[in-house]
């Protein structure tokens, strides 16, 4: 387990939705088992105990491809799921159709819906995120939060990429938990992996990946919002990079209230 997960307080409630599961289930899926399983130990324990659809979405970046190789190398039932958001890079698309072929997977595609995305622009430009963070995040909830509730509709496990160490508002998140808004259950099973750890999977099983990332590009979404980062940087400093506060969240992964925070449980 990386160093920073030792040194906070896990909260090793059992996630169980307010449906209600079995006790055998609810014991299997708590953060306390799964800070002790590897990553495909914890895909197959949601497997076994989630008696629904699982969806993993993926942008392509280098911890959603060791993802996709621990889900495909795993043969657990998941659907793969990304956001085209129409902005996104030339070496996204490249590495999703590489991804493809490699691993013999579909990756169902939600854009953006027509009509929204023709207000958004006619109202604030077709590069109008850039003028207020305001604007951005109106941009972010056409192209990337209402395809995200279609591509999750009916799901009954979210399957992310998300790694602690990537920015100081992760650091708090959970393995797994109760998402009340979507009503499922969001997992990370790469939490406790360093980008270190990700990269030598990657690199060791021949993972396809974006080849920005050997350009300096350390997170990488939409085009006109991803910059290369400098050496010392935070991982995440070129996403957003013209926004001064340093919560380099698109709204996926926070909660009504706009921040990354841990969902409350109930067992």
């Amino acid at each position: 387990m990386a160093d920073f997960l030792d040194e906070r307080v896990r909260d090793d409630d059992i996630v169980v939705s307010p449906d209600g599961t079995g006790t055998e289930t609810s014991g299997a899926l708590s953060n306390d088992t799964f800070a002790r399983l590897s990553p495909a130990g914890r895909l197959a324990v949601l497997a076994q105990n989630v008696p629904g659809p699982l969806v993993f979405t993926t942008s392509f970046g280098l911890e959603d491809q060791a993802l996709t190789h621990l889900i495909a190398g795993s043969g657990i039932a998941c659907r793969f799921a990304t956001l085209d958001t129409g902005r996104l890079f030339p070496e996204t698309h490249a590495v999703w159709a590489e991804t493809e072929q490699r691993y013999g997977i579909r990756v169902a595609a939600f854009h953006p819906r027509a009509a929204a995305l023709a207000t958004l622009v006619r109202e604030q430009g077709i590069n109008g995120f850039y003028d207020s963070q305001q604007a951005r995040r109106a941009c972010c909830a056409v192209r990337k939060l209402e395809p995200l509730d279609r591509a999750l509709a009916g799901a009954a496990a979210w399957l992310t990429g998300l790694r602690a160490d990537q920015s100081d508002t992760r650091r708090n998140a959970d393995f797994i938990a109760w998402d009340p808004a979507r009503r499922l259950l969001k997992v990370n099973p790469l939490l406790d992996w360093s980008r270190e750890q990700v990269a030598a999977l990657v690199r060791d099983a021949r993972v396809p990946y974006n080849a920005l990332h050997d350009r300096g590009f350390l997170s990488i979404g939409c085009a006109p919002c991803t910059r290369a980062v400098a050496p010392g940087e935070p991982e995440r400093a070129g996403r957003w990079w013209w926004e001064q506060d340093q919560a380099r969240e698109c709204g996926l992964h926070v909660g009504p209230d706009g921040r990354l925070a841990r969902a409350r449980k109930t067992a």
